[in-house]
């Protein structure tokens, strides 16, 4: 088993050649960091994974042209607007902001790849905008990685970091990273912007295939409100500064081992934005086992955690099994209803497809915490998946009620 070491207050700038700057560009609100530029100290592998929503902003579209050569040397993002239906000038916006990033950082504007979150059909302020980059530019450091975490959140409550450690060739690998996330979540990637740093030498053919089953196991797996954003994307920029013999292979033990820790950065992350959903309560956990596959048992667990009937549920403390099984009943996955038991955490509530008499109170004393386990076993095959959300309260419709004020 490898050992992963988790990195206390790691995060984005915690891999060797990593540093990032930081500006209070006034785009939406005055006095919060709302820029932010990464950047790698030499060129890095680099490969992205972005929304699938077919409306797509104009840093995806930029960024999916600059990534073509999977070399990268860094990422400059903004909250506060998405730049996101907003046509030739928006996309000459996102050219406009890799062009400022790439003159403060020492690079080629194609070495640069951009991202926004914020308000959808609002063009960039672009003055502010340049004047961010430039003052990001002006105060690159690796000490300002937790900054950068702070100035791509919305309506996040808390930012989100990690980072790990492992051994690889008897070479020390780290892996950083920092991610925005509170709403507009949903399975198969979300509004939901993420950064991924490690030191480790590694061919992008190779990183994109990790990044992609990482993707698969994390981020595919999580939903607040059902809503897949315009803005999705997930960056993983790899220097190789760490000196490893280059991972070029997928079938070798290094790149099984480098996955791995890629995977626990991406769950860390996943976790941490489900349970930051807007206006949340309860972080909730859906486990579908003994599935007669893995997608099955994916497709289910996702159907469950996204329904809005189970996620009001949990919030209203109402141990209503039956929401659960309709949720599983149209999720598409194959199972035979009348072998399925569902578990709200150790209580078994429902058994062969049936209601059984369980204990209330205990069900109630398991809604009652800060995460909440549901467990739906299907008992036909040996695959089983996990799918991550929250729970739906008023709070939710307040945030979004008045979103662009």
């Amino acid at each position: 088993m490898m050992n992963i070491k988790t990195i206390e207050k790691g995060g984005v700038t915690t891999p060797q050649g990593f540093i990032a700057g930081v500006a209070k560009s006034g785009i939406k609100k005055m006095g919060r960091y709302d820029l932010a530029l990464l950047l790698s100290q030499v060129p890095a592998s680099a490969v992205a994974v972005f929304t699938t929503n077919k409306f797509q902003a104009a840093p995806v579209v930029l960024s999916k042209r600059h990534l073509q050569s999977g070399v990268c040397k860094g990422v400059v993002v903004n909250s506060g607007c998405a730049n996101a239906c907003t046509g030739e000038k928006g996309y000459q916006d996102a050219v406009s902001m890799a062009i400022a990033a790439a003159e403060v950082s020492g690079c080629s504007t194609e070495e640069i790849v951009t991202a926004s979150t914020g308000v959808i059909g609002v063009h960039l302020p672009m003055e502010k905008i340049i004047g961010g980059i430039k003052e990001a530019g002006a105060n690159l450091t690796a000490a300002n990685g937790h900054l950068a975490a702070q100035a791509i959140m919305t309506t996040d409550t808390f930012p989100k970091e990690t980072a790990v450690q492992f051994e690889l060739d008897g070479k020390t690998i780290n892996i950083g990273a920092m991610a925005k996330g509170s709403g507009m979540i949903h399975p198969n990637m979300a509004t939901m912007l993420a950064f991924i740093t490690t030191d480790a030498a590694i061919a992008p053919a190779v990183l994109q295939k990790a990044l992609n089953w990482a993707n698969k196991e994390s981020f595919a797996m999580i939903s607040v409100d059902g809503d897949t954003s315009t803005n999705d994307s997930l960056f993983v920029l790899a220097n190789g500064l760490a000196e490893n013999a280059k991972i070029e292979e997928d079938n070798s033990t290094a790149y099984h081992t480098f996955r791995d820790a890629l995977t626990e950065v991406c769950l860390n992350l996943a976790k941490m934005i489900a349970k930051d959903g807007e206006g949340a309560t309860k972080l909730l956990e859906v486990r579908v086992i003994n599935a007669v596959s893995w997608e099955d048992a994916a497709r289910g667990a996702k159907s469950i955690v996204a329904s809005s009937l189970v996620k009001t549920a949990a919030f209203g403390e109402d141990a209503n099994w039956g929401r659960i099984i309709c949720a599983l009943g149209y999720s598409g996955a194959e199972f035979v209803p009348e072998l399925v038991d569902v578990y709200l955490g150790d209580v078994k509530v429902a058994e062969n497809g049936c209601g059984l008499d369980f204990d209330e109170d205990r069900a109630a004393e398991v809604l009652n915490k800060d995460a909440v386990v549901i467990k739906v076993d299907l008992q036909q095959g040996e695959y089983e998946a996990t799918a991550w959300g929250c729970d739906l309260t008023y709070d939710y419709v307040k945030i979004n009620g008045d979103y662009r004020t």
